[in-house]
């Protein structure tokens, strides 16, 4: 069978695409994070030309479609959306936004993200992020069926057949229902979050009744009494729509730029886009043609029919590029690009099976990605390989701009990531704050995001090749909770609420533990296979790293950890036997595991974890910053349990010495971001057991933190520091005399706030003035 070909471009929305619609061979129907539902009417064959109109305008995103074909009710059909706004839009396709629609379904308690109609028109099935699932009788318009088994957002939602409605969830499973609401059956065996369900047409070869895909790119097919009859691996990532043709192949599409054609599980063809998500694919019944939504904001046509095929000018804009789009190294296998074969590879080489990428050594240094077409005999680029997106120098192609940077942001577990564009030029904190507005999204996530961006783009500058300047965070794991979150939402006067004093303790606790464990035993055979066996992990060690890090899972697990003695005694075997260089991942796991009671309870060779920490981190001369910035983290979390907090005051001088040591001249920001946070702690902590609290050491943080205030530009450290300070401040009238009198902290704040713009740090700069009066 001939490959699909592209047809047309429809370019008109300004935001993702994210649901598409071919009800009949002369129009297209499109929803978009503009908040817009397009009809695009067919106007000529060859080439093929459409006409957009504006169906209907929300006040935000349009994440899910449906459409109702004709009947005598509804002669015209209707086309039923949903979104964010959590209405779902019933509306005739011949009026416009301006004339009032025939429906508006209210019931749903958050976003919209799946819509389907029965066969025979009877009712609309909605899915949403509020966990429920919701029939709508079609003309009744009222959802008299609430479906509220679910533990996490419906990402699914089909309407099987006049009685059985079937939904996926978040929750990793697939549930079967009567459109009374009735729970039939739950299925279990997905691996990950369901997004996707479609129908499988009656004598297709797999004998199922219906297919599933989602996170773990794996396609799988289901009866409807829940036997699981096949599944193969589709995408390389997350699958976001299904879709069947009525001569029974089926189309995929995902977060691996791609749509996939598949007979059985068989892939026929891999359609590449320039763009990183592919939301979604519709089949036309009439012609087979096949329909795109995706994240560079176009719809897509591709067909089989030489006469619809597009003009060649057309043809060679989209072939040009997916050419010159950025693919991340993370999203590929790990290579070694010296090892690499050149561009003869590709005339000399066929591939294996259609969609096999190969990665290509250019003459100029650069990688490629080639993909392999069956149908064609041959390798297709498919774009540059980069380290991260932006890290090359490549500027990345964004929605018609360029920028150094275009990040995922995963905003909420198992809704889809967001696209983040940033140039280094830009202050992170306003690209947070756009991304935040343009997004639509709650202003308590502008200190996350602001962070993430800093915490990504550690060292990079501006130019071509991308140099590191000042110490990364080797695991990046500095996606963190900063203080004072609460302090961007507004009260219902419109004042911003105190910042200070701060009155919880704060920790540094997400990271990539999976890296982390990698790079420990990857270190751990270099050690082997250099002879020294004698400091090596031994199989029960190795198998101690494997329980430990899989109890590390989440930053959430690890608050709850217990019973991890052989985790620190491999942790500390790490940063005390392994050869100074080889000990970040170690400290990295003490830092995580400083949560711990236990770990404040810990005694090794007569000192206490404290110790440990100090003389591992910094006895090479000079010692590494990172291996530093990894124990000062470790001081931080301490604070999370009782026994941690009784150790960091018994040890206050020590903690204050090793910090004051390592201050004098770095520009590490990921060590200076540790040491402001270990100060926020030492204040909640004087200002919560102040019988506890001695003078001498609130004036030795003062005196610290004054000098961060007047030698630091970066708006993270001197926001850190100034909560320190403001806590601080509100301890009693004797060390508020101190910081005035000796320690100038008035002058050292003036001066940071002088340097700042960062809205943060001048509302609280306003609120240490008023305590300094």
């Amino acid at each position: 069978m001939s490959e699909y070909k592209l047809s047309a471009s429809l370019i008109g929305h300004e935001d993702d695409v994210r649901a598409v619609i071919s009800p009949t061979a002369n129009a297209i129907i499109s929803a978009s994070r503009d908040g817009t539902v397009r009809l695009w009417k067919l106007l000529s064959n060859s080439p093929p030309l459409y006409d957009a109109v504006i169906s209907s305008n929300s006040t935000s995103f349009v994440n899910s479609l449906a459409y109702l074909q004709p009947s005598d009710d509804f002669p015209d059909g209707l086309i039923i959306s949903g979104g964010k706004d959590t209405v779902i839009e019933v509306r005739n396709p011949a009026k416009g936004p301006e004339d009032s629609a025939e429906a508006l379904l209210l019931g749903h308690g958050n976003n919209i993200c799946a819509l389907d109609v029965a066969s025979d028109g009877k009712y609309i099935i909605s899915g949403g992020w509020d966990s429920e699932a919701r029939v709508w009788p079609v003309g009744k318009w009222e959802s008299e069926v609430v479906l509220r088994e679910h533990q996490g957002s419906v990402w699914g939602v089909l309407a099987y057949d006049s009685d059985t409605v079937i939904t996926g969830c978040a929750d990793k499973l697939i549930r079967v229902w009567t459109t009374s609401g009735k729970l039939v059956r739950t299925i279990r065996g997905t691996e990950d979050c369901v997004r996707a369900l479609c129908r499988i047409p009656k004598g297709h070869p797999s004998g199922a009744d219906f297919a599933s895909a989602g996170n773990d790119g794996k396609i799988r097919f289901w009866t409807l009494s829940g036997q699981q009859v096949g599944q193969f691996q589709a995408h390389d990532s997350y699958i976001y729509s299904l879709a069947m043709s009525k001569s029974g192949e089926m189309f995929s599409s995902g977060e691996d730029r791609s749509v996939r054609v598949w007979k059985g599980s068989e892939c026929q063809q891999t359609i590449t886009h320039p763009a990183i998500s592919v939301w979604d694919v519709a089949v036309c019944p009439d012609n087979g043609d096949i329909v795109t939504g995706a994240s560079d904001r176009i719809v897509r046509v591709f067909t089989r029919d030489v006469s619809r095929a597009a003009d060649a000018e057309t043809t060679r804009q989209f072939e040009d590029s997916v050419k010159q789009s950025s693919i991340p190294q993370q999203s590929l296998p790990e290579v070694n690009k010296e090892e690499l074969p050149g561009p003869q590879f590709l005339s000399s080489k066929s591939g294996t099976k259609e969609g096999q990428v190969q990665m290509i050594r250019e003459p100029n240094g650069s990688v490629t990605a080639h993909q392999w077409s069956a149908g064609q005999g041959q390798w297709i680029n498919v774009g540059t390989v980069v380290d991260a997106v932006g890290s090359s120098g490549k500027k990345v192609d964004y929605l018609g701009k360029e920028y150094d940077y275009v990040f995922d942001v995963d905003i909420e577990d198992g809704k889809p990531a967001l696209k983040l564009p940033y140039n280094l030029s830009q202050n992170p904190y306003e690209a947070a704050t756009k991304f935040i507005n343009d997004n639509e999204l709650p202003i308590t996530y502008l200190d996350q995001v602001s962070d993430f961006i800093t915490a990504n783009t550690q060292g990079a500058t501006i130019g071509s090749q991308q140099e590191v300047v000042s110490a990364p965070d080797a695991w990046g794991s500095d996606n963190r909770y900063r203080p004072g979150d609460e302090a961007a939402a507004r009260t219902t006067t419109g004042a911003p609420p105190k910042i200070v004093p701060q009155k919880e303790y704060l920790s540094i606790l997400a990271a990539r533990v999976a890296a982390m464990q990698k790079k420990i035993v990857e270190l751990n055979q270099a050690l082997i296979q250099d002879g020294h066996k004698d400091v090596s992990l031994n199989p029960a060690e190795l198998s101690a790293l494997a329980g430990i890090c899989e109890k590390l899972g989440s930053a959430n697990e690890a608050m709850k950890l217990k019973n991890v003695t052989d985790g620190l005694q491999l942790a500390v075997k790490l940063v005390t036997a392994w050869p100074y260089k080889d000990r970040l991942p170690g400290l990295d796991l003490l830092r995580l595991l400083a949560t711990t009671s236990e770990m404040a309870s810990y005694s090794y060779k007569g000192g206490s974890i404290l110790d440990v920490l100090i003389s591992a981190s910094s006895e090479n001369s000079p010692p590494s910053e990172n291996h530093v910035m990894m124990a000062v983290r470790a001081f931080v979390n301490l604070f999370t349990s009782d026994e941690g907090r009784v150790l960091a005051m018994k040890r206050f001088e020590e903690v204050q010495t090793f910090i004051t040591s390592h201050l004098a001249n770095t520009s590490n920001r990921n060590l200076l971001v540790a040491v402001s946070t270990v100060y926020i702690n030492y204040a909640v902590y004087f200002a919560t057991v102040p019988e506890s609290t001695s003078f001498e050491h609130v004036v030795a943080i003062y005196d610290t933190l004054s000098k961060l205030l007047t030698t630091q530009s970066d708006s993270e450290v001197i926001y850190r520091s100034l909560v320190a300070t403001g806590t601080l401040l509100t301890l009693d009238e004797d060390s508020k005399n101190a910081a005035k009198e000796v320690y100038d902290i008035k002058g050292a704040v003036d001066k940071a706030l002088s340097k700042a713009s960062d809205p943060r740090v001048k509302n609280v700069g306003k609120e240490i003035g008023l305590l300094l009066r």
